[in-house]
């Protein structure tokens, strides 16, 4: 596997790893400290879409089948594939059960000084107002979507930047006849 293939796989992975961390840091008592949230959202997904849509772009390039990939990501040393895996699973198990507890409220805000919610429930849309530990709840619930959604969207991105370099490695060892 050449080394854009592992320096591209490597950045996906530490950045989706460093996002799922913040996610699982949600859970802790109080707000997470993050200094302007919207703008280092910001450069979440500028650095996100480059990097996921290069790594879509190298398995496209080989032309791969589903099936060829996994096997490929098979080939990978077991360390890689064991913290991939883990990865994301931690990122669906952190997905699930913020997403379970989630009281059809979204998008926390304040307000002069007040605290309000966007409510989604049926028949009842619209903004309204809360306490502020339910203003915290919301709070730590979007802030756990924000950074989960993308966590995962990198570790993806490392697994299949991973699997289109050993493809690539094989296609270059084995020679058709």
């Amino acid at each position: 596997m050449g080394w854009t293939f592992k320096l591209h796989g490597a950045v996906a992975a530490v950045l989706g790893a460093a996002l799922l961390v913040l996610t699982a840091l949600t859970w802790l008592p109080g707000t997470l400290p993050l200094p302007g949230a919207r703008w280092s959202m910001a450069v979440v997904g500028v650095l996100l879409f480059p990097i996921f849509v290069s790594a879509l772009v190298r398995v496209f390039l080989t032309r791969a089948d589903r099936h060829s990939v996994l096997l490929a990501f098979r080939c990978l040393p077991g360390r890689v594939q064991i913290g991939l895996a883990a990865a994301c699973v931690s990122g669906v198990v952190m997905m699930v059960f913020s997403t379970a507890g989630e009281a059809n409220q979204q998008s926390a805000e304040v307000r002069e000084g007040r605290y309000f919610v966007f409510d989604t429930t049926p028949h009842s849309r619209g903004t309204v107002e809360v306490s502020r530990s339910q203003y915290q709840t919301v709070l730590e619930s979007d802030q756990r979507s924000m950074l989960a959604i993308p966590g995962m969207l990198f570790i993806g991105a490392a697994y299949l930047v991973l699997a289109a370099g050993e493809l690539r490695r094989t296609d270059r060892i084995v020679k058709p006849s």
